[in-house]
Order: structure tokens, then sequence, then C-alpha cells
């Protein structure tokens, strides 16, 4: 299991994750997805999004949409997604993210904490208000990254995985990763030879 920056010809699979599990983005980009990737399979198990609201002074970090295959749930990938999401944020220079869930005690095990929602920097008032239009139950969590941990029992997960694997770098990209089939496709510049 590895997770990785979402393609862009990988839309049309994340919008259908969105709509199954009833995620909105109003903002969608793939380019601001991560993705939960089967080493072996190369089968999509889950994803999420780092969003960055920029404003007056720093941005303010959100992890949001973040969701596992049902298939896939109570493996780790979970954890694989959030450990990305925070280094990536990172090396954006970010030191917290905010998410916005209706599971927060999932989220309290890697650190998050819950906060009021009047304590919430701009534009995340709004933001909860209209997650809560399909997530009623949501609440406000708070992450410094300082305190983000993994469960040994996830690290155990994830060495037990890693171990399973013959490599630990992501299988290389073959034609159908682009949507091309390499038994029908032509070429533009085919000569016929």
């Amino acid at each position: 299991m590895y997770a990785r920056d979402a393609k862009k010809h990988e839309e049309v699979w994340l919008l259908d994750r969105l709509d199954e599990f009833g995620f909105e983005d109003p903002a969608f980009r793939s380019r601001d997805y991560v993705l939960a990737i089967d080493g072996e399979t190369n089968e999509r198990a889950g994803f999420a999004r780092l969003r960055v609201h920029s404003g007056d002074g720093d941005g303010v970090c959100e992890f949001t949409n973040i969701g596992v295959r049902e298939d896939w749930r109570g493996r780790g990938v979970g954890a694989h997604l959030l450990e990305y999401l925070v280094e990536d944020a990172r090396e954006q220079g970010l030191e917290a993210a905010y998410a916005l869930t209706d599971e927060p005690e999932y989220l309290a095990q890697f650190g998050f904490e819950r906060v009021d929602a009047e304590e919430l920097p701009e534009p995340l008032p709004d933001r909860l208000d209209a997650t809560r239009e399909y997530q009623p139950d949501a609440v406000p969590v708070f992450l410094d990254f300082a305190d983000f941990d993994i469960p040994e029992r996830l690290v155990e997960r994830f060495t037990a995985d890693e171990s399973d694997d013959d490599e630990d770098t992501e299988p290389e990209e073959s034609a159908e990763d682009f949507g091309i089939d390499p038994d029908s496709a032509t070429y533009k510049y085919d000569t016929g030879g």
C-alpha cells in the first residue's frame, strides 16, 4: 500500500467516489487529491483532499473528503492517506490542519482534537455549515502536525504490508493508466511498418 497524488485521468473515478460517499466538493480539482493504491493490484483503495484556503495572512489547511472504500476498511488505508497529507502540508510550510468530520473519534487516534466552531478561522465556519448539509453530525477537529502520530497497531500493519511487497516504489505507469487500450491503440506517427 502506498499513497500518491491523483492524476488528471483519474478525475472521473474521483467524482464517482465522491458521489458514492455523498461528499460534495464545489471547488473540485483532481490535483488536490491523494489516492491510496494497493501495490500488488494497483487498485485504488481510498482518497483524501488537502485544501489550503488562502486569505489574509497565513493559509488555513483543511483535510477533507477522506474516504476509504468499504472492502479496504480496517487495513490502515486512512492512516496512509493522513500520513501523506501531513507530509505534503509540511512541505508547503504548513504546521497544522483542520478537518470537518462526522467521525472525530477516528481522527483522534492520529492526534486530532475537537475544537469549538466559534474558534474556526475563516472560511471554515462557512465550510462547516456546507459540510453539515450532507454530514449533519460533522464537527471541527484540529491537528498540530507536531502531535501527529500513527498508532503502533497501524505501523505494524504497514510493516507487514511492505514486507509482502517486493518493491517499495510505485509501479511503472502503463498505457492503461492513461486510458489507452494498448491492443487497439493507434499512434500519431505510425509509419505502417
